[in-house]
């Protein structure tokens, strides 16, 4: 499931596309995706223009005029896909209609961005914009990790007293928005810390150090586009690349990249989840 540098990826670039452009017709294919879609969804579209392109955790925020936002979350193989523009320094023309396309938008002036998922596990939903904290899929989401409400200071009050496991802590969407399960295998191997230690028994010094590797795994991800695992795609199709510079998720059996650590990567299960980590320098 896309995490926060895949949610960011699409959004930036969506956004030279879509801000400040109307919606010429918008056209939804079917009832729902994961959940039923709202009531009216084309006719609330057609006709109004982007304000701007945000986002919360892993959520993509489109702010219409008219003061509502359009809530879109990828699911698993969702895919914002942008047609009939200027991409980067490719012009992408429209493709054939797809048995998975469930949302179209066509811009004026002629550009298309498409929302394709084949699992439909995505969600999409309209709510007034002064409401959207309050909105029931971004309450009580946690700070974003690359805001200046996320410190050193912040992370340490609310570990403090977390007995779980701190892999489970730092995938709390209460705790911290947006981390997912690569970035965090990823976080807690360059801090050295075992994803099996429990929280509240880790010392200061060594939940300071949290804060600045997550901020750079998160920037380093967003700057490679992302990870492209399965079905990811950033906005004009093309794959991310930080999965080649993963240093341990899905490398179980390859050798520690750790300097001067004779380590091996291994795999455990955590909350139905796959850890990947090195026995020997995580500690």
């Amino acid at each position: 499931m896309p995490e926060l540098p895949e949610v960011e990826t699409v959004r930036r670039g969506l956004a030279p596309v879509m801000e400040g452009a109307v919606i010429e017709t918008a056209h939804v294919r079917r009832p729902d995706l994961r959940w039923p879609l709202p009531e009216a969804m084309a006719e609330r579209l057609t006709g109004r223009r982007i304000a701007r392109l945000g986002r919360r955790s892993k959520y993509l925020l489109v702010h219409l005029d008219g003061d509502e936002t359009l809530i879109v979350h990828l699911g698993m193989s969702g895919r914002m896909l942008v047609s009939g523009a200027q991409v980067g320094t490719f012009h992408h023309a429209h493709p054939a209609p797809e048995k998975h396309d469930h949302v179209v938008l066509d811009l004026a002036g002629g550009a298309r961005v498409t929302f394709n998922d084949p699992r439909r596990f995505g969600a999409m939903d309209l709510s007034p914009t002064d409401a959207l904290e309050d909105h029931w899929l971004l309450r009580g989401i946690g700070p974003e990790p690359l805001g200046n409400a996320f410190d050193e200071s912040y992370l340490y009050e609310r570990l403090r007293a977390r007995r779980t496991p701190i892999k489970s802590a730092l995938l709390d969407q209460k705790l911290i928005a947006g981390l997912g399960n690569i970035y965090v295998c990823e976080v807690l191997h360059r801090t050295g810390l075992r994803p099996t230690r429990r929280a509240d028994r880790i010392a200061g010094r060594r939940i300071a150090a949290l804060v600045p590797a997550i901020r750079q795994v998160l920037e380093e991800a967003i700057a490679a586009g992302g990870s492209s695992l399965r079905d990811y795609r950033q906005a004009d199709g093309d794959l991310g690349y930080f999965q080649h510079a993963f240093r341990v998720y899905d490398r179980e059996g390859a050798p520690c990249p750790t300097e001067g650590c004779i380590g091996t990567i291994a795999r455990i299960a955590q909350s139905g989840r796959s850890t990947f980590f090195c026995p020997t320098c995580q500690r």
